[in-house]
């Protein structure tokens, strides 16, 4: 081609962005003219291609996320970082109950028999009954949806939200499904009222918020206690604590603590018994693994950590709990239900109506202010 080359012709310069371009052609030539038939653009394509900025992924300058002509990829997977353990939700039974109240009689007193003469008078004896009654109590979760979200977002996968069992052996929880954002935000109020329902078992008290039920520490009080006042977990005081549940008619079938208590126990059970951490597995009678089993007066006792308890030595407790006598009494269970609709969004609720009943705390008996 005539005129292409590359010797200084014009304004020709190997700095210039016109040389990188169009290499030895004068300022004005002509290079593609259908008319005439030049086409120089074969013999340019080598030279523009070298001159060319390569495609970096900063290419069309910063977007809202990133950069304007890469695209976001979000993992699928939503992780619930403040996910907690819900085992008494799963262990306590849940009991139908008509009524606001959950009303149960109780025997406070025997007449009992006695030893007599020959012939002697035969008076009755009588026993003393009492009725003890709970009022039901009103757990509720709110969500809401605005329209945009909701034909905006993907669908996603919740890891670890579905519970199961108590928290220990393997994974407890299982994966779900959010095809959008209604249905993630109502799997998510469903999450936080089970949370709810946790900790209202062990921390609930009635009587600094009415509307809570009493959960274990509150109706336990200090019926049963063994009192450390600080002092660092025993042997002796677990089994001192099953003997006081089970001398006032109590069989104790799962012990409930903080995970810094099951750390004690296992250390006190490897020490004492000279077990090996291999042999501290075993299984509740209904199926749900346990990470440590007690071998009490009363049989195996599984001890299931609650992350509600606290781990504040000094303050630390454990629960031999008889759940033979207590019960979720249940109203209604955990119900969806769609509220008014007053703009672009869907409101909703899910309720629970129940309480917790401990038909005799002495069956029961516990450790308190461990170090």
């Amino acid at each position: 081609m005539e005129g292409i080359g590359t010797s200084a012709v014009g304004n020709y310069n190997d700095r210039s962005a016109y040389a990188h371009s169009f290499g030895a052609l004068k300022d004005k030539t002509r290079y593609v003219d259908g008319w005439t038939g030049i086409d120089y653009r074969s013999e340019l394509k080598d030279r523009m291609s070298i001159g060319m900025k390569a495609l970096g992924s900063t290419a069309g300058g910063a977007g809202t996320a990133g950069y304007a002509l890469v695209p976001i990829y979000v993992d699928p997977r939503v992780v619930d970082t403040t996910r907690k353990f819900t085992p008494l939700v799963e262990l306590i039974p849940r009991v139908t109950n008509q009524g606001l109240t959950a009303d149960y009689n109780i025997i406070t007193a025997k007449g009992g028999g006695y030893t007599a003469a020959e012939d002697a008078a035969t008076p009755e004896t009588n026993d003393t009954y009492d009725r003890a009654s709970t009022a039901i109590k009103f757990l509720y979760a709110v969500g809401r949806t605005t329209g945009p979200m909701q034909s905006a977002m993907p669908s996603y996968i919740l890891e670890g939200f579905q519970p199961s069992g108590s928290g220990l052996g393997g994974n407890p929880f299982s994966p779900s499904g959010v095809p959008n954002a209604k249905q993630l935000e109502v799997i998510m109020k469903a999450r936080s009222l089970r949370e709810l329902e946790e900790n209202l078992i062990v921390n609930g008290d009635a009587s600094t918020d009415a509307t809570q039920f009493s959960g274990i520490v509150k109706l336990q009080s200090t019926t049963n206690v063994v009192d450390l006042n600080g002092a660092a977990l025993s042997w002796d005081d677990i089994e001192t604590a099953v003997r006081y549940a089970f001398d006032d008619g109590g069989r104790p079938k799962i012990a409930v603590c903080s995970s810094a208590v099951l750390q004690d126990i296992r250390k006190i059970v490897i020490d004492t018994f000279r077990y090996n951490p291999s042999d501290l597995n075993g299984n509740l009678p209904f199926g749900v693994s346990a990470s440590l089993v007690l071998q009490t007066m009363v049989g195996p006792v599984p001890v299931i950590p609650s992350m509600y308890l606290s781990n504040t030595s000094g303050a630390k407790q454990i629960y031999f709990l008889d759940t033979d006598y207590i019960e979720m009494r249940v109203l209604q269970d955990m119900t969806y239900e769609d509220l008014a609709k007053t703009n672009d969004s869907q409101k909703f609720m899910l309720k629970i109506y129940e309480c917790l009943i401990m038909r005799n705390t002495a069956f029961n008996s516990f450790i308190d202010d461990i170090a």
